[in-house]
């Protein structure tokens, strides 16, 4: 078409240049019956070769670039059209986060882990001075001896009355009060179990008799030391908040679905979701929450997806896009390798002739399984480049550049 159009500015510019050194000489003005012929002349010549080349869209195929094309017929396929909503990663709290404190008030003496730090359930994270913790073994250890000493009068008690010497009441009631002393003992123990004291330090205590102040603070769950708000000589009290530990080995993905939308999402329903930090890369999980109300001011409502993390590449606030299939929909599909780009557009090579070949612009989808689907600029029927597209529209550029 170019060549075309190039030939025809040729012929019009001699044209005009004939008549202007015909007027300087001072000839006549050429008539216009015979002007306008030769216009109409030159527009004759050009317009079949402006057919022949459509404006660069269309490429004639040498032989040998022939041999290496491939062309097929657009058929339908299903295109199942995911419900795409933004989210982020976030912590499993339900089991698999933990707030951890003190179990008595007292003074830190000692830390021994940091934010970032893997720990195991029991791990001791830091130790704390609690004089409360030192009544309480004190409480038990008079308990234990008011156990002890009523366990003898009752056993002097059961003798005296199979002698006759005392009545059968008053061996009830030193009975009674022996059973009392024991409960008192239960309930000293299971305080000291309360405030942290393990099974083996009660028994220590129990029989060595020492009081020993230091209480251990400890991990409750297998994971990662998140945060810490303690520092050496602190006095914390039972509500404080010491350290937060979670295991991140599987997580959760949360996101907003618009109200229009929520049907979509059903309990147990395994979904993917996107993650931008980790290039794109999919994760795949199902859902297991969806809000049973309507956020009144965002219209959403809240789903939460579950997703292994076994190698920790997934972090808690990362950005991620849920996928939420849909739909399904029938459209056009063509090979992804068939795609040109053609600027900043997405185009296709169609049939045109025996050797010739149109470049159309058309508007596609995401690939899926190496296919693209169609939105517009093609229907199913039509035929396309399949294979070789890359090297013919390599030889239209070619052309181009040589014009």
């Amino acid at each position: 078409m170019r060549f075309a159009s190039v030939g025809g500015v040729r012929v019009a510019q001699l044209a005009g240049t004939a008549v202007f050194l015909w007027a300087c000489q001072g000839e006549p003005e050429p008539e216009p019956e015979r002007s306008e012929r030769v216009q109409t002349d030159v527009a004759a010549t050009a317009a079949p070769r402006e057919a022949a080349e459509p404006d660069g869209t269309v490429v004639t195929a040498p032989p040998d670039l022939m041999k290496q094309l491939r062309i097929a017929v657009v058929s339908e396929g299903e295109l199942h059209e995911p419900l795409r909503v933004p989210g982020r990663v976030g912590i499993e709290e339900f089991r698999r986060l933990a707030r951890i404190g003190a179990t008595v008030t007292g003074r830190i003496t000692h830390i021994d882990a940091s934010v970032g730090q893997r720990v195991t359930r029991g791990q001791k994270l830091a130790v704390l001075n609690s004089t409360e913790f030192s009544d309480t073994q004190r409480a038990f250890l008079k308990a234990l001896a008011q156990k002890q000493l009523h366990s003898v009068i009752v056993e002097r008690a059961r003798k005296l009355y199979e002698s006759g010497v005392i009545s059968e009441m008053e061996f009830q009631r030193r009975a009674s009060e022996l059973s009392q002393a024991e409960t008192e003992y239960n309930a000293m123990a299971d305080q000291l179990q309360v405030l942290g004291m393990s099974s083996e330090s009660l028994a220590l205590l129990e029989k060595t008799r020492v009081i020993q102040p230091l209480v251990p603070v400890v991990s409750s769950i297998d994971g990662i030391v998140m945060e810490r708000h303690v520092s050496q000589g602190l006095v914390v009290q039972p509500a404080d908040v010491l350290f937060v530990v979670a295991d991140l080995s599987q997580l959760w993905i949360v996101a907003e679905v618009p109200e229009q939308q929520a049907e979509w999402a059903r309990l147990g329903q395994q979904v993917e979701a996107e993650i931008p930090a980790l290039s794109d890369r999919r994760v795949k999980g199902h859902l297991v929450y969806i809000a049973p109300t309507v956020d009144p001011e965002t219209r959403t409502v809240t789903v939460r997806m579950e997703v292994a993390n076994p190698d920790g590449s997934l972090k808690p606030e990362m950005l991620a896009t849920m996928l939420i299939s849909g739909k399904v929909s029938r459209l056009p599909m063509v090979p992804a390798e068939a795609v040109v780009r053609d600027g900043d557009r997405d185009a296709v090579f169609v049939p045109a002739g025996a050797d010739r070949f149109r470049l159309v612009p058309v508007k596609l989808g995401k690939e899926v399984g190496g296919q693209r689907p169609v939105l517009s600029g093609l229907s199913a029927g039509d035929e396309v480049v399949t294979e070789g597209s890359f090297h013919l529209n390599n030889e239209r550029l070619r052309r181009e550049l040589e014009q």
